[in-house]
């Protein structure tokens, strides 16, 4: 089942059973991922869908973010409740020691000793861990380890 189907049945259960946060959310999932069909004039396959499911984890963040700077806990647990529903979705992140050991693994394939190679490293990175860790701390541990 790819993974729009699975987000219609999603959808489907939750309004069965009464789950109103996880139909909103499912539901907004949906018509964002509607919304990205409609301007691409085409399907989305697995991996375009992740993206914008991963878009709507970054924007919740960043709305927990915004929220904790205006000291709204009501936002904040929102938010969090709605990403945890939409990283049952998404494949399991990686653990800090494992996105570690890919950097470094990545760093030895590329042969990069310098900063000036990073650019390299993350060409070869980021494919490896799209959708299972966050490019911005994948960017500092790169930095670090070149550093």
């Amino acid at each position: 089942m790819n993974l729009k189907a699975q987000l219609r049945e999603e959808l489907k259960a939750a309004m069965k059973s009464g789950d109103s946060l996880r139909k909103r959310v499912v539901r907004m999932a949906l018509a964002e991922v509607k919304n990205v069909e409609v301007d691409k004039g085409d399907e989305l396959e697995d991996p375009e869908v992740l993206g914008v499911l991963q878009k709507g984890v970054k924007a919740r963040r960043e709305t927990i973010e915004g929220a904790k700077k205006a000291k709204r806990p009501d936002l904040i647990e929102e938010a969090e409740a709605e990403i945890a529903i939409l990283q049952e979705f998404l494949p399991q992140e990686l653990s800090a020691e494992e996105l570690r050991e890919l950097v470094e693994e990545t760093i030895a394939q590329v042969g990069a000793t310098s900063m000036r190679e990073m650019g390299k490293v993350m060409g070869a990175l980021v494919p490896k861990i799209k959708g299972r860790a966050d490019g911005r701390v994948a960017n500092e541990l790169v930095r670090e380890l070149l550093g």
